[in-house]
């Protein structure tokens, strides 16, 4: 079964789905330094995304709230969110693509444009056979369920 996403709602920055078109992952992107270590910013990109959840009324196993510091994961199991079993560093995930990352000013626009060629990229590799953090998204089991699967904005 196909999840449709609803235009009148608030939509997260970007969506996963799997080779089955369910979706996977959701996540919420700042272009500010370190933004979601500030508890309200953090609470609030959180409750956006659950937002989202509770109106597709979809289980949607990983959450993720994006920086130009940091990219946190989390599980979600529709009714708890887990703290973030990942957290990585934004420049060592994103230099792969943008090689001048940390000399340049980096817009919301972009930071979400460079999260979405990450994922695709374990979607069907398209840059790389293992994408930065491969192993990592590996061990939380994410990597598996991107495989064959598509990004949405």
């Amino acid at each position: 079964m196909q999840t449709s996403i609803r235009e009148d709602l608030p939509h997260p920055d970007l969506v996963a789905l799997d080779k089955n078109k369910q979706i996977i992952l959701v996540a919420e992107v700042k272009a500010f330094s370190s933004a979601f270590t500030n508890p309200s910013i953090r609470s609030g990109g959180i409750k956006q995304l659950l937002i989202f959840l509770g109106e597709i009324n979809n289980i949607v196993p990983y959450l993720m709230l994006v920086d130009t510091t940091n990219i946190l994961i989390y599980r979600w199991n529709g009714n708890s969110i887990s703290e973030p079993i990942l957290n990585l560093k934004t420049v060592d995930v994103l230099s792969y693509y943008e090689p001048e990352f940390n000399q340049k000013q980096i817009f919301s626009l972009y930071l979400t444009g460079l999260i979405e060629a990450w994922i695709s990229d374990f979607c069907y590799h398209w840059k790389s056979e293992f994408p930065p953090a491969y192993q990592e998204l590996s061990e939380i089991g994410l990597m598996e369920k991107l495989e064959g699967g598509i990004t949405e904005p």
